[in-house]
């Protein structure tokens, strides 16, 4: 039963999240975690993060910023459906930290959070903080959070004491590292750095992204150039595992100047909306490019 079970976790967990579009994203990945216990690990550590920055007087206490993030990130959210069709149906939630550090991230499930010296320290346009967000949207859209945490389990109990756990789930019987492993997920997801492969995705498709909700995927470059200028004094938290440098900045911008109409198509369709609307009623339409060159209208 548990040699089935192992042949049929390999089957499930190798394949790609996302759809195939413009940016050419179409990598098998390796997802043995299932998506609910990422996504309930996510929930988890995101309450964990609100409850303890509310504690300290440090979340959401600048309005006109929660207000700005939340409205840049409901545009990007509105075309998320564009790479997988189930991102209208996740949970999201958008909220700002104070806290000084150059920092941002999205959950399994859609769970983000930006910190204010995100904003602060690079002086951030509305199209460089989308630059960032859209990155971070995108690591939530290919689940390279349960991909990172897969590797990790595999790593701590084998896989034949994942099946173990999984064919037991719901009694009370389960490997003790099975459990220490799981429990260990969400820790993993902040420890353990994206891989470079996971960082070109990351921007690529990030790029498409904010091209898609409105916002000029060239803001990617000019960010990225004040992110280098801070590496130089000090390494911000938020490149301490992204690399950046003077390839990837090439790389954006060969990119951006790709998928350039995209943002000349969508720019002007695109409206402003408040941070209390209901964000599955926002998609406001836009054009957009499956891999195969036809071109998709948007919800």
């Amino acid at each position: 039963m548990k040699f089935f079970l192992i042949i049929l976790i390999f089957l499930s967990g190798c394949a790609s999240t996302t759809l195939n579009t413009d940016s050419d994203v179409s990598r098998r990945q390796l997802l043995i975690l299932p998506e609910f216990m990422a996504n309930s690990m996510s929930v988890e550590a995101y309450k964990e993060a609100l409850k303890i920055a509310e504690k300290n007087n440090k979340l959401n206490t600048d309005k006109n910023l929660l207000n700005r993030v939340r409205n840049i990130s409901y545009k990007l959210i509105d075309k998320a459906i564009f790479f997988r069709d189930d991102a209208n149906e996740w949970k999201w939630e958008i909220n700002v930290e104070d806290n000084e550090e150059v920092n941002a991230y999205c959950m399994p499930g859609g769970k983000i959070m930006v910190f204010s010296g995100l904003v602060e320290k690079t002086n951030a346009t509305d199209d460089e903080l989308a630059a960032v967000i859209g990155h971070e949207i995108v690591h939530a859209l290919r689940e390279h959070g349960r991909e990172r945490m897969s590797t990790a389990l595999i790593q701590q109990v084998g896989i034949i004491g994942f099946a173990a756990y999984i064919a037991n789930k719901g009694t009370r019987v389960s490997t003790d590292a099975a459990v220490q492993a799981v429990a260990l997920g969400t820790t993993l997801f902040f420890a353990l750095p994206n891989s470079r492969e996971q960082e070109r995705e990351a921007d690529k498709m990030g790029l498409e992204l904010m091209a898609l909700a409105g916002y000029n995927p060239m803001a990617a470059v000019s960010l990225w150039r004040k992110m280098n200028e801070l590496s130089e004094f000090n390494m911000p938290e938020f490149l301490s595992t992204h690399p950046s440098n003077e390839n990837r900045i090439k790389d954006l911008t060969e990119h951006a100047k790709k998928i350039n109409h995209l943002y000349e198509e969508n720019k002007k369709e695109i409206k402003t909306f408040h941070p209390t609307d209901d964000i599955s009623a926002q998609a406001q339409g836009g054009k957009g490019h499956r891999s195969d060159g036809s071109e998709a209208q948007l919800p």
